[in-house]
């Protein structure tokens, strides 16, 4: 998890939700978010 950036992770993350992925994955992306202290909301998504 520590090779992606920030950005790359919230990015992950939406994704993962949208696209229903496996709930243990989502929650892992979600572990790593608030282990970087990241506020999803706060950082930029690129469309």
């Amino acid at each position: 998890m520590e090779l992606l950036s920030d950005e790359m992770l919230v990015d992950t993350y939406y994704a993962a939700i949208q696209f229903e992925l496996e709930p243990e994955f989502i929650r892992m992306l979600a572990i790593e978010m608030k282990r970087r202290r990241l506020n999803p909301e706060a950082v930029k998504i690129t469309a």
